[in-house]
This record gives structure tokens, C-alpha cells and sequence, in this order.
């Protein structure tokens, strides 16, 4: 421990003062890790000296008071006087003052100031104090205080430590703002902090901004540690229009009890009225179970747009999660809504995409080393009015899937395996679209796997069967069969050399690959429901699969060779993939004759071009690309590219797609945060559709940050269902230390890839 006198007359500074720096006397480390917005920043804890400092765990009578001056007089069994540079401790209690008193008698010292006690993560200062030997007890006037961790300010008219765990504070100001400014303050007439319990109490606080209060509160209740303590969060606000305007929202936490917990947010939204939504939490040793609800008892607004509809609307949103050990666990995901335009409605997210679909699935799965089983239910409910009863999907009620392996020398046997019972309600539809029932499905294997340093080689023989037990199927007999054997051999060479690029090392792959599929299915499919099924999307991953159909109620027939080529380009320093190309084509022997219900047939003897290419030229830049290629037209089929930026600080983010497919879509993408100045980014993501000609999402931001607070502001456009473009506004203002109001970080990070990693960064770096 260290300390400085002054001479009379002279100002004390403050704790804050005594370690705060500008930037460019600070040490690298501490240099390094501030933000650029930030002007300085605070020495390390034990940059002036060591020791427990104040607020250490055990004093008094246990060890024997030490104390030194420049000058010294004691009367004998009456009192020491110490004047000079000086210093006493006991046990872990250290403080420096200019002068000190010590009663024999009382077991009182008084110290005058300037006084500083310095410990790990803690200064003080003050201008004079009282100290009881025997009790431990520390009175000072005039205190200020600096925390170096959250670097969290202080000043108190007087600071008293009753004990060893508890603090009282008389008129107190706290900040994380520099020594210089008070951009924002907590200031409190009565604070206790209780370490034992892990929570402070305050009374008679308000929240000042520039030395003017804004916020009152008469009583609050705050953690101090790690350990969660009930009361307020902050407010959130912002504007929609999809919302009829501002809403304003005061979130409660309710810490129950350590393994369960609850969060209330009762809400006003303009043109609504009152929203409340409660989010419970529970942690039991096999895993963690999550409750949402969302309910407005009279939204007067929907009310006025759906006449004869109840303005009562409500959602539910539940997630369990269990580890039931030896492999099986459990999960459980159940989301509803009351009506078809909650979401757009009610829901605050910056997602340009909306869901059509809620799911609700639960089951149990086993995961051994050669086998794995999952069983579980499944539905969905349809939130589109755009989605007709014969389009929407069915349940599984339930379906059974599994799958196992296993060595016998040289081979290899497997089986992949399902059940499923598919329902839907069918009292408006007719035909094969009526059909519900069960169907088992088994793929048994057989493969001879052959693997060296220079390629591989897997020849297979696989049976796909398949058995229906249909209900309402008026084709003809409910229950049958369907069989179909597969050959499968999959080739690859591996070649590769070294050499250099701009002084880097690298090594080089050249890897092709053959492989070839028949599957001898029967050409007429259609008389099968589609309870599952779907062409697959044409990529490069798929032209080493032998079924052009994803679900079980098609199996494609195929004579079919891929030739493929792979060229990859590693880093030998650092080991990264810097560059891939990959491009290959499948030729096709005979006619695919299998379609569903007219989709997924060709007569044509070879694919596109399918190709892809991925570039990490630096290890904060990726570039993808892929496409298909038609040789015979020189048109494209289908195309995907993607632009993914970031600087090593995250200041800077960019990401610029674009997405294609002919005669079906093709919209463009680009989202950026950019640093205007070192203190203000403007942040913006825009969504066009070229087949529309207009914009279907975008949002635009500015952001603001100082060493101690930051503000956002971001606006959004997205496209609902009736192809009409909604607005919202959304705020955030985060006080370093403190958390955030409003709520648009969380919904940036939704819409803007690495912004959620920009956010942990904020103050600095991790």
C-alpha cells in the first residue's frame, strides 16, 4: 500500500482522479482493450499499490494495529499521536492519512485526510475517518470510491462499514462515466450494501443526466454480485405501426428461487391498450423448461379492423430441454397464437423474414456409437391466410426414426429406419389430398468401405421398402407396398502439392471424385400421397445423393454418374482454408421418370453445372458463391453469393447477398454497420426483390457511444402478408454498467450478421 500527502491547503483528489489517465499514458494492456471512443481510462488495481484495502473480510481485535508517522507522540495508556505520511493497518485493514489519533482507552483512531486506502479492484479516499479496533467499524466523511472492474465511480457524504459484510452510504453518487464528466449519475440519500446477501437497497433514488434528474425512484432493490435479485428491469419503448404507435414496457424479475425464476412486463401500446407478457424459467438437474405468454384482454385495434372478432388475443411459447444420461435426452417445443396476425401485430422482432408456421414437437432420443433413435409427435399450427388446406402440413402422431451401423470385417452394414402416422383435418379436401395413415419405412445397407492417404473407394447395395396403412384413400387399396433396390459407388482421389503466394506458404488440393447411383423405382408414384415430400434443391452437396426427392414418398429412379472436382487452398502457417473451388455435373443414362405429381421427371442427359466457391482471403472476410448452369441454354439457374465483413473489432460489419432462381425469385441484400466518427455508427439493412421491383425489408439506424453510455435509434420497414410494408421504430439506451432500456440491440443482432458479438465488445474487448 501507498500514499500521497498534500500539503494544507491543497485539494485532495478524488479516487477516480488518482488513477484515471489519458489514453496515451495508460499501459499497453490496459490501452489496448479501451475502446476508440473512449479518451483514457483507469491504472490497474495494483498499479499504486496492494492489499485488501477497505472492504477486506477480517479485522479487529484478531491482529495487532500497526501504525507509522513522521512524526510520533505517545502518552503512556492514553493515546498515540501520528503525524506525516501516516500509515496503519490491522489484519487486512490499510490506510494512509497526514495525521491520526489513537484512544488507548476507546480503542478509537481517528484519522485525518487526505486518507487513502487502496486494495485489489478498490480505492477510497476520504477526508477524514473513524476506526474502532475492536469492532472493525470504519466511519469516514467526505468519501470517494473507485471499482476498478466495472470502473464504477463514487462519492458519499459519509461511508460507513458496520461490519464485515455491510456498507452504509449517505448521500451517494455512483457512475461509470470518467472523473471528468457526469454524463449520468445514481445518486441515492440512504444506500446498503449487503455482501453476505449478495444485494444493495436504496431509497430516495433518482436517475440524473447531466446533473438533472430524470427518473425517481423512492425504493430500490439491486444485485451487487453474480446472485439475481428481484425488481425492475429496464423500461423498453419504442413505435410501431404495425403496433398503432408507441409502446412503453416496465419488465419485473421475480427471483423465486435459485432453480426458478419469472420475468413480468406489463406494456402499454397506443391504439392497443394494456399488454402483459410473463416468462417463467425453471433449471432441474436433467435440464432447463422455458414458459412465454402473451395476452391483451380488449386490443381495440384489431377489434376495429376484424368486426365480429374479440379484441382478447393471447399467445404461449414453451422449450424443455432434459439429459437423461447414458445417451437419451428429452425435448419439447410448443408454440400457439390466438389468431393469424399476433405475431405481425404484437411482436417487436427486426426479422425481415415472418413465420407461416409454428411448431410444436416433443420426443426422446438415444445417441449410442453405432445407433441413434428418435421418437417424438409433431404439428404445426398455419398462422398465412395465404396458405390453402390442401398446402398445409401434416402432423406426426408420431414418427419413429432409426438409424444403426455396424463392422463385419472388411464390410459395413447399416439401416436407416422410420415409422410415421401423418393426420391433418381433411373435411374440405378430396382425393389423394384427403389421405391420412401410417407409414413404415427401412433402408437396410450394405457398403464395402475402402480408405487410403490418396482417395477412398465405397461400393453399396442398399433395399428401400416401404408400406402404407392409409385412411380416406379412395385410389385404390388402402394398404401397400413399394420396393426398390439401390447401388451406390462413391470415388475420390487426393492429390496435392506446395508452394507460395505473396511470401505465405499454402498447400494446394486437387481432388476428383466419381460417383454413380441406379435405383430401379417404379415410374408411376403418384397414386402415393405427398404426406412429407419434396423435390430437393439442386446444389453442389447433392449430386453425390442417389434420390432427387427429400421425404420417404418418392424414391427416384436413377442410372446416373456425377464427375466432380474439388481444388482447396491452405494456409501452412495457420492452418486455415483460404480458398475453395468445387464444380461438377451429373450425366444421366436414362430418363427420370419418377415425378411428384409432374415435378422432378427429366429427359435431358446431363445436369447443370453445379458449382461453388468459398475465399476467406483474410480471417474476417468470407466470400461464398454457388450456383447452377445451364451448358445447353448459357442460362442460370440458380445463384447464391455472399459477402461477410468484419474488422478485428467488430466496429466495422458488411454483408452484401444476392439470391436467384429463374422465373421464381431473385432478391438482393445488403446490411452494414459503418462508423461515421469514433463515436457514431449508422447502421442499415436493406432487402430488394427484383420480380417485384420494390423493397421488402430494410432498417436504418444511427448509434451513439461514449465511454459510459450509448443510445440507438433504428427504424424498420418489412413486408407483411397483404404485401403492404409496416414500420417500426425501436430504442436503446445502455448505461455502461447498468444494462440497457428500450430494446433494439437484441432485434439489430436478429437482422445484422456479428452485431450480437459487436455488442459484447461494446465497452471493450472481451
Amino acid at each position: 500500500m501507498a500514499g500521497t500527502g498534500l500539503a494544507a491547503g491543497e485539494d485532495a483528489p478524488s479516487a477516480a482522479e488518482l488513477d484515471w489517465r489519458p489514453k496515451n499514458q495508460l499501459p499497453d494492456s490496459v490501452r489496448n482493450s479501451l475502446p476508440v471512443f473512449c479518451s483514457g481510462g483507469y491504472l490497474p488495481s495494483g498499479a499504486g499499490g496492494d492489499g485488501p484495502g477497505v472492504f477486506a473480510e477480517e479485522s479487529g481485535d484478531a491482529a495487532p494495529l500497526r501504525a507509522s508517522g513522521l512524526d510520533a507522540r505517545y502518552e503512556i495508556d492514553q493515546e498515540l499521536y501520528l503525524e506525516g505520511d501516516v500509515r496503519l493497518n490491522q489484519g487486512s485493514f490499510q490506510v494512509t492519512g497526514s495525521e491520526a489519533r489513537y484512544s488507548q482507552r476507546t480503542g478509537e483512531v481517528s484519522i485525518q485526510g487526505p486518507l487513502v486506502s487502496r486494495g485489489e479492484g478498490f480505492l477510497l479516499t476520504g477526508d477524514r475517518a473513524e476506526y474502532s479496533v475492536d469492532s472493525g467499524r470504519l466511519d469516514i466523511n467526505t468519501a470517494t470510491f473507485l471499482l476498478h472492474g466495472p470502473e464504477m465511480r463514487g462519492r458519499a457524504a459519509s461511508l460507513s462499514r458496520v461490519d464485515n459484510s455491510r456498507v452504509e452510504i449517505r448521500d451517494g453518487m455512483l457512475t461509470t462515466c470518467g472523473p471528468y464528466q457526469n454524463d449520468w449519475a445514481i445518486v441515492a440519500s440512504d444506500i446498503e450494501l449487503d455482501q453476505a446477501e449478495g444485494f444493495g437497497t436504496a431509497k430516495h433514488v433518482r436517475l440524473e443526466v447531466l446533473d438533472v434528474p430524470v427518473f425517481y425512484w423512492p425504493y430500490a432493490s439491486f444485485p451487487i454480485d453474480d446472485r439475481r435479485k428481484s425488481g425492475f428491469l429496464y423500461p423498453q419503448f419504442g413505435s410501431s405501426s404495425a403496433g398503432s404507435g408507441a409502446f412503453l414496457a416496465v419488465p419485473y424479475y421475480l427471483n423465486l428461487a435459485p432453480h426458478y425464476d419469472a420475468t413480468i412486463t406489463p406494456q402499454y401500446i397506443h391504439g392497443r391498450g394494456l399488454f402483459n407478457e410473463v416468462e417463467g424459467r425453471y433449471l432441474s438437474s436433467l435440464g432447463q423448461s422455458t414458459l412465454q405468454l402473451g395476452y391483451i384482454d380488449n386490443d381495440s385495434a384489431y377489434a376495429d379492423d376484424n368486426p365480429g372478432e374479440s379484441g382478447q388475443r393471447w399467445a404461449l411459447d414453451a422449450s424443455t430441454r432434459a439429459d437423461f444420461g447414458g445417451g437419451w435426452n428429452g425435448y419439447g417445443d410448443f408454440s400457439v397464437v390466438s389468431d393469424n396476425d399476433y405475431l405481425s401485430d404484437l411482436n417487436r422482432s427486426l426479422e425481415i423474414s415472418q413465420a407461416t408456421h409454428l411448431q410444436r414437437k416433443g420426443g426422446v432420443t438415444y445417441q449410442g456409437t453405432n445407433q441413434a433413435l428418435d421418437i417424438y409427435i409433431n404439428d404445426y399450427q398455419t398462422i398465412s391466410d395465404d396458405i390453402d388446406q390442401e398446402d398445409r402440413p401434416y402432423a406426426q402422431l408420431p414418427e419413429v426414426v432409426y438409424t444403426g451401423s455396424t463392422k463385419a470385417g472388411w464390410l459395413e452394414a447399416g439401416l436407416e429406419s422410420e415409422y410415421s402416422w401423418f393426420y391433418r383435418d381433411n373435411d374440405s379436401l378430396t382425393g389423394l389430398d384427403k389421405a391420412n395413415g401410417q407409414r413404415f419405412r427401412a433402408r437396410p445397407e450394405l457398403a464395402l468401405p475402402m480408405n487410403a492417404l490418396w482417395g477412398f473407394s465405397r461400393p453399396s447395395v442398399s433395399l428401400d421398402y416401404t408400406r402404407y396403412e392409409l385412411d380416406d384413400y379412395t385410389a385404390g387399396d388402402s394398404g401397400f407396398d413399394r420396393t426398390a433396390p439401390v447401388f451406390e459407388w462413391d470415388n475420390g482421389l487426393y492429390f496435392d502439392r506446395q508452394s507460395s503466394l505473396f511470401d505465405v506458404p499454402y498447400n494446394q488440393t486437387f481432388e476428383p471424385r466419381l460417383y454413380y447411383a441406379w435405383a430401379d423405382a417404379e415410374a408411376d408414384q403418384d397414386y402415393i400421397p405427398a404426406f412429407d415430400t419434396a423435390l430437393q434443391s439442386f446444389y453442389f452437396e447433392q449430386l453425390f445423393q442417389p434420390d432427387r426427392f427429400v421425404g420417404g414418398d418418392r424414391v427416384g429412379d436413377a442410372n446416373q454418374l456425377t464427375v466432380a472436382l474439388t481444388s482447396r487452398f491452405n494456409d501452412l502457417v495457420t492452418g486455415a482454408e483460404r480458398a475453395r473451388f468445387s464444380v461438377g455435373q451429373v450425366q444421366y443414362f436414362d430418363d427420370r421418370e419418377v415425378t411428384l405429381f409432374g415435378d422432378g421427371g427429366g429427359t435431358g442427359s446431363r445436369s447443370a453445372l453445379a458449382g461453388e466457391v468459398v475465399l476467406n482471403p483474410l480471417d474476417n472476410l468470407q466470400i461464398r458463391s454457388s450456383g447452377l448452369w445451364d451448358p445447353d441454354t448459357g442460362d442460370t439457374e440458380e445463384g447464391r453469393s455472399q459477402l461477410i465483413f468484419h474488422s478485428k473489432d467488430y466496429r466495422y460489419l458488411a454483408s452484401v447477398g444476392h439470391t436467384y432462381s429463374r422465373d421464381e425469385l431473385e432478391q438482393s441484400d445488403i446490411a452494414a454497420v459503418i462508423p461515421a466518427t469514433d463515436r457514431v455508427s449508422l447502421i442499415g439493412r436493406w432487402v430488394y426483390d427484383s420480380d417485384l421491383d420494390r423493397t421488402v425489408g430494410s432498417l436504418a439506424g444511427i448509434e451513439y457511444n461514449n465511454c459510459c453510455w450509448s443510445v440507438q435509434v433504428v427504424h424498420q420497414n418489412y413486408l407483411t402478408s397483404d404485401e403492404e410494408l409496416d414500420s417500426r421504430l425501436l430504442f436503446q439506451i445502455q448505461l455502461k454498467g447498468l444494462g440497457g432500456s428500450g430494446g433494439s440491440s437484441a432485434s439489430i443482432s436478429e437482422a445484422i450478421y456479428g452485431f450480437d458479438e459487436r455488442e459484447q465488445r461494446r465497452f471493450g474487448t472481451p
